[in-house]
């Protein structure tokens, strides 16, 4: 459930959305790491239904704020969360067992070789999917604007 009661629509694609299912389940204990690398749910507001939209994604960290790549796996459309938060960039993320309220906004050209860096050493397959790709692929910075909280306890009493 969201702060707004109402339940994020998952992906499309049945493995996707059960990862964020699954993440979301168990408080991230399973789902967060995924191929070895850190995972986070992202929700956004559908741009077109107003209705909450999750994503799980690659996540690095920049200061006191969170990264992740809309690579859309190189290709050459922006993803459906990035078009969302374009529009709305009020969004929720849940890192492991923490909800936390941020303004998403896409990383600027100075911090652009930072960012890509500190992704990339997460997941390498971005510098391919760049190669492929004939649009720059954002990068954006999610900057907390409240305190982190814990999720809800998970089913089966388990954190």
């Amino acid at each position: 459930m969201t702060a707004t009661g109402i339940s994020p629509t998952d992906s499309r694609h049945p493995v996707i959305a059960q990862h964020a299912r699954t993440y979301a389940a168990t408080g991230g204990h399973q789902g967060h790491l995924w191929n070895g690398a850190p995972t986070l749910l992202l929700t956004t507001t559908g741009r077109a239904t107003g209705l909450p939209r999750r994503t799980p994604l690659i996540y690095g960290r920049y200061h006191d704020s969170y990264l992740v790549v809309a690579s859309n796996a190189g290709a050459n459309d922006h993803p459906d969360w990035y078009l969302n938060l374009l529009q709305t960039p009020h969004v929720t993320m849940q890192v492991i067992n923490r909800i936390i309220t941020a303004r998403a906004r896409p990383a600027t050209d100075a911090e652009r070789l930072t960012c890509w860096a500190i992704m990339t050493a997460r997941w390498p397959d971005y510098d391919s999917y760049q190669s492929r790709s004939s649009r720059v692929i954002p990068i954006v910075v999610l900057e907390p604007t409240t305190a982190q909280h814990p999720a809800a306890k998970p089913a089966g009493g388990r954190r």
